[in-house]
């Protein structure tokens, strides 16, 4: 399929945010959430779900929903094992470096492991266990093992079910869902794990992002399919609430937190919850980019290392985990243990590895394919050769030839043929 570079582009951006955020310099705070209050988290996950639904409802359509599901199961380990990989580097060598140095913020990012190692390292297997910065990719393996069944559902029966249960889940998630089904598992299952420990995002609310950018991208391969075009009546109304948005972030006297210390009244901008102000505010940035991002693209040089990234948006934001864990375990979570030119350099060092990570993976895919190819080809010419060996020994006689003694035949010149 045609890679959309725009879309690359995005998820670098995105990628290049979170860092920003995750990172503790004194870039943190005024780089957090800052088109208004919606996080790069958002842009990711929606942007994830739209090529998931481009890609495998294209392979659906082609190839069967059964190779579908395959496709599935393949970037899920893949996923997995990214997962894995890194809670191990974090049981391993961040909380030996963080009893070493007598770190806080490693010690309470792994307060639960270091309490409960067993129970700690099974469970974070199972993905039950999930510390704070490794929520992400748990959560983004259950949207994926759910997705070959909910896409396949789609593709027969259209949309308009799957996302009004969506919906409806996500509303029930706005009520406590999440701890209701907890203490189930807790009554019934005797999970040890406690609820805070279980990661900070509520997957039952944040679905409706997965599969809401899940049907954008899976309709894009409808043989009606148009593009996406909104009217002044939509996309103006957007345009005010995205600049209100954006002014009361970043002018307001609560800064990421919009009404002060009015806990309740913040649970509608809430990030875990996914609340829904936070929505109204991230649709209205969605159709703004749909309504002026292909102009405003058009109009800058392209960013082709922000490209690399999201090209290679998995091991890239690995890479991204492991530097920020290395910074909390050397540095703590203060953002200002290093002086400005400090932090720059920081940021500096660890984008340069980002940008390596995603040049490496992409050289590596390369070759993969390339090898991919030469083998069809190489099998493709083992059938030919044994197809023409079957051929009848009578018939290759029978096949006109040059009569013996004859001049060589010489091929017809260019204009001839």
């Amino acid at each position: 399929m045609k890679r959309y570079w725009e879309i690359d582009a995005l998820r670098g951006l995105m990628l290049v945010l979170m860092t920003v955020t995750h990172l503790p310099t004194r870039l943190t705070d005024p780089l957090g959430q800052p088109f208004g209050f919606v996080s790069a988290a958002e842009g990711f996950v929606l942007l994830s779900a739209f090529v998931a639904g481009l890609v495998y409802s294209r392979i659906g359509y082609v190839r069967g929903v059964d190779s579908m599901r395959q496709a599935f199961w393949r970037r899920v380990l893949k996923v997995y094992l990214c997962q894995a990989a890194i809670l191990l580097f974090l049981f391993t060598v961040i909380a030996a470096l963080g009893l070493h140095i007598d770190q806080p913020a490693v010690k309470n990012l792994v307060s639960y492991y270091l309490a409960e190692p067993r129970d700690g390292f099974l469970f974070g297997l199972l993905l039950v266990y999930e510390p704070a910065l490794l929520d992400i990719l748990p959560m983004y393996i259950f949207f994926m093992l759910m997705s070959p069944w909910v896409l396949a559902f789609a593709m027969r029966h259209g949309w308009a079910l799957v996302m009004a249960v969506s919906a409806t889940v996500w509303a029930l998630a706005q009520f406590g869902l999440s701890e209701w089904i907890y203490g189930l598992a807790v009554h019934y299952l005797h999970i040890p794990v406690p609820f805070h420990e279980m990661g900070a995002f509520n997957s039952y609310a944040w679905q409706f992002l997965w599969f809401a950018g899940l049907c954008i991208g899976a309709s894009r391969n409808l043989p009606d399919a148009r593009p996406m075009r909104f009217p002044a009546w939509l996309w103006v109304p957007a345009l005010a609430i995205a600049v209100y948005g954006f002014w009361w972030r970043h002018h307001g006297i609560n800064g990421q937190a919009p009404f002060g210390g009015d806990v309740e009244l913040n649970l509608l901008f809430d990030k875990w919850q996914l609340g829904p102000l936070r929505l109204v505010n991230l649709v209205a940035l969605g159709i703004l980019a749909v309504r002026f991002g292909p102009w405003f693209m058009r109009k800058i040089p392209r960013l082709h290392w922000l490209e690399a990234m999201g090209s290679a948006s998995l091991p890239v934001f690995c890479a991204h985990l492991v530097a920020v864990l290395l910074v909390l375990a050397f540095y703590g979570d203060s953002q200002t243990a290093r002086p400005w030119w400090g932090d720059g350099l920081l940021l500096l060092a660890v984008f340069a590895g980002m940008y390596a990570v995603a040049r490496f993976a992409r050289g590596a895919d390369d070759a993969a394919a390339g090898g991919r190819r030469a083998d069809r080809t190489c099998a493709g010419l083992k059938a030919f050769r044994a197809g023409q060996a079957q051929v009848p020994s009578q018939e290759r006689a029978s096949v006109p030839g040059p009569e013996p003694g004859s001049p060589p035949q010489r091929l017809p010149a260019a204009g001839q043929r």
